[in-house]
């Protein structure tokens, strides 16, 4: 059991690394990028070739992270979604990248794909994704800071949680 709470281990950081370095990469520089691009008529590039590639690792690791912290609770997912048994700490940090991951899905990829040309969207409806879409990964890029901090002081639990 301790090589499975290995390997979950190992998949989560390496999930979430993907997961909030994309995130971040999006926010920080492709969208201030895309607005340059945009300004010139070079923005062709990246909507065609970077961002769906990104945005499919940045959905995909999301799930893998989520899935790999559930693991990582094990029986505790209970107590930590519950906030209870000494496991609120953790718990928050769930509850944070659990909204993170459905933000990720609800919000942001149905209105990427409009913004991306992937589904027909009128102008309007591509101007309402855009701003829909940059305010669920804003909101993400600031639940991922707290959302953070309570991960890792979560792993002050790996005794309890026989890790």
């Amino acid at each position: 059991m301790e090589y499975m709470a290995g390997v979950a281990r190992w998949l989560h950081f390496i999930f979430g690394i993907t997961w909030i370095g994309l995130l971040y990469y999006f926010n920080l520089v492709q969208m201030a990028a895309l607005k340059d691009a945009g300004a010139d008529g070079t923005a062709a590039g990246i909507t065609k070739h970077v961002a769906p590639r990104a945005l499919f690792y940045f959905r995909w690791s999301a799930v893998g992270t989520w899935l790999a912290g559930a693991a990582l609770l094990g029986a505790n997912m209970g107590d930590a979604f519950m906030l209870r048994n000494g496991f609120a700490g953790i718990g928050i940090g769930a509850w944070l990248g659990t909204i993170m991951l459905i933000n990720v899905w609800v919000l942001i990829w149905p209105n990427q794909k409009k913004i991306l040309g992937m589904v027909p969207a009128t102008d309007d409806e591509k101007a309402k994704a855009r701003r829909v879409a940059m305010l669920a990964s804003r909101t993400n890029m600031m639940l991922s800071i707290p959302m953070l901090f309570f991960m890792a002081n979560g792993l002050s639990h790996s005794a309890v949680m026989g890790l």
